[in-house]
């Protein structure tokens, strides 16, 4: 871990201008931390508000959003997706503001047929902009147990990480005339639906509803490294000083485990996409610092 204290007095004055918030101080239940919005009774929570699932059938998916909204945060969510011939499905666990220039920071994760690896499609979007795709098998079966999904995201970058593990990093090049999330507050979504119109080998494999229902599950949500508010009037400032995720990046020892999994299991990356940016890679691309 990196700590930048010298770019704490700058950034300080950016959280104030931003505005209010209060730091997260629990980890709490599914019943504390979550409503469930939609799915007519396909997302339930159990073990007293330690298990949460997500069903799929062919009349309708499910999905859930957190209680707060975040600027800034480390958060964790435990997950095991849908077994078997998840072909079409898609669980989606992601970060999104509102409106019509929204930020988003996407972990989405894609079926596929029995026996065949589940890809990890990531995206980060600012200001209702995203093209930002990189996607990844996994070197575990993600249906068989639990495995931990993160969003480190801070005023230095966006860390995407696996079981601790960092498969991915959007930092914040702002002085290159690059757009950074940092000033709309987000609130936490998951859902499991159907989108055998793309999801599998580009929508060529559909889902079989035989069968149905699919089910993915969560478990120990952590956002206890995070500024949020509940609602517009309770802001309070975060404290940087006293934050040291807040001015966290990778490690050389983090930087070569993400070389690692980019090596080995990465499976799109836009900022090779050259037939699909002709006049020239997004800015970010071309940044080695």
């Amino acid at each position: 871990m990196a700590c930048f204290a010298t770019k704490q007095p700058l950034l300080l004055s950016l959280l104030l201008a931003i505005g209010f918030f209060v730091v997260a101080a629990s980890a709490g239940s599914f019943y504390e931390s979550f409503d469930i919005t939609w799915g007519n009774g396909r997302a339930n929570i159990f073990e007293n508000g330690q298990l949460l699932t997500c069903t799929l059938d062919k009349i309708s998916g499910s999905g859930f959003q957190s209680k707060k909204e975040y600027l800034f945060g480390k958060i964790d969510m435990r997950l095991k997706l849908v077994k078997g011939n998840s072909a079409g499905t898609v669980a989606a666990y992601y970060l999104s503001s509102k409106g019509a220039t929204w930020d988003e920071i996407d972990f989405e994760f894609l079926g596929n047929l029995t026996g065949q690896p589940y890809t990890i499609h990531t995206n980060v979007f600012t200001g209702g902009k995203g093209d930002r795709e990189m996607q990844f098998h996994l070197w575990f079966d993600p249906t068989a147990d639990f495995h931990t999904y993160t969003v480190h995201w801070n005023p230095l970058n966006i860390i995407f990480l696996v079981d601790g593990i960092p498969i991915r990093v959007f930092k914040n090049y702002e002085k290159y005339g690059v757009a950074y999330p940092k000033n709309q507050p987000m609130q936490i979504y998951s859902s499991l639906w159907e989108a055998d119109d793309w999801a599998t080998q580009g929508g060529r494999v559909k889902i079989d509803w035989s069968n149905a229902p699919f089910s993915a599950s969560y478990r120990d949500f952590n956002d206890q490294s995070s500024c949020s508010r509940t609602s517009n009037l309770t802001w309070v400032t975060c404290d940087p000083n006293n934050n040291s995720w807040m001015w966290t990046s990778l490690s050389d020892r983090q930087y070569g485990q993400m070389k690692w999994v980019q090596d080995d299991y990465m499976i799109y990356n836009y900022c090779t996409d050259y037939k699909r940016f002709p006049q020239g890679l997004p800015k970010e691309c071309t940044k080695l610092e």
